[in-house]
């Protein structure tokens, strides 16, 4: 009876020993997809402060709370389920819509460049002829955009997480999608609450009488604006780096690896040069190369968008109230 009873203990310690196991694989699992995908979680955190830009600072968190559980829903409901379902009927698929996605995101960052030194004409002109909306309407609308644009953003780290674990079993890919999902999605929405509320709190110390704190204060209200600039810099090079990055791994998982090839002797050669700070360098150099192979497929992306597609759905537009008339 008592050996019986050893051995049941001895197998609930052993299943434990696994699921323990598992669970830590997961966790690792996830902290690498996290890391690959750093750089649409620095664009998220750039992109989503100016959706509450404009409101009553006791509007701003809520704005974020709700953007936040819109997040968290896509991720959840729509982007996991989406994502272990392809795992199970369309394997193939995963490697040629992760570098949709790249396209993408290289689009994003050359349409913010061209943006930043080309600005189109003709957007002052739209805003100011739009018609004015009530706070409540304009609050809905704005969280309504920041959700939708969210959910292309999600696509792209569910996407990137669930290739990094493509060889794992269905129940870890959806521990990792899960614990990537909830993780990235806290982080984000922290970071941005942060810094929506960092002014308000540079004012409060500002009023205080030690100078020290003063000045604190008055650093976080005049840096802001700098830091939201740099913040957004960086989230723009970061998509073209991880779009860049994805599109060549792509085409190596195709056979074609000769670019990737030459990127990494590229970045060994510089780490050699700086011996001290070679895995630095050699980051700096596979990422900065990725970067500026994304711009060169976003700016194709946007010439072939601005004078291609638009073009093409205006003359379908034209065309289709004709058609129903003729009908």
């Amino acid at each position: 009876m008592s050996s019986g009873l050893f051995a049941l203990l001895d197998d609930i310690a052993g299943l434990a020993n696994v699921a323990a196991a598992s669970l830590d694989d997961a966790a690792s699992q996830a902290a690498k997809a996290s890391a690959k995908a750093a750089g649409i979680v620095i664009d998220d955190a750039a992109v989503t402060p100016r959706y509450a830009v404009g409101f009553a600072a006791d509007r701003e968190l809520p704005i974020i709370w709700r953007i936040a559980l819109g997040s968290l829903k896509n991720k959840l409901l729509i982007l996991l389920p989406a994502a272990l379902v392809l795992t199970l009927v369309a394997p193939w698929a995963i490697t040629p819509l992760l570098m949709i996605g790249g396209v993408y995101l290289c689009y994003e960052g050359a349409e913010k460049l061209i943006e930043r030194f080309l600005p189109h004409a003709g957007h002052g002109e739209a805003a100011a002829e739009a018609e004015p909306l009530d706070p409540k309407a304009l609050e809905n609308q704005k969280i309504s955009g920041a959700i939708k644009t969210d959910l292309i953003l999600s696509a792209e780290i569910m996407a990137i997480t669930l290739a990094s674990v493509s060889d794992s079993s269905f129940w870890t890919q959806a521990l990792v999608l899960a614990v990537v999902g909830l993780g990235m999605t806290a982080f984000v929405y922290g970071i941005v609450a942060l810094i929506v509320k960092a002014d308000d709190a540079g004012v409060a110390l500002a009023k205080r009488r030690f100078a020290p704190v003063r000045l604190l204060g008055r650093g976080l209200v005049v840096g802001m604006p700098y830091f939201l600039t740099g913040l957004g810099a960086v989230g723009t090079i970061a998509m073209l780096w991880v779009g860049g990055g994805i599109i060549i791994h792509g085409f190596a998982g195709y056979g074609l690896a000769g670019l990737e090839h030459v990127i990494h002797d590229l970045a060994t050669a510089g780490g050699r040069v700086v011996a001290m700070l070679a895995s630095a360098v050699e980051w700096l150099v596979t990422a900065g190369l990725s970067a500026v192979l994304g711009l060169l497929i976003g700016a194709v992306a946007v010439l072939a968008m601005h004078f291609g597609v638009v073009p093409l759905l205006k003359s379908i537009r034209k065309s289709a109230p004709k058609a129903s008339l003729g009908a």
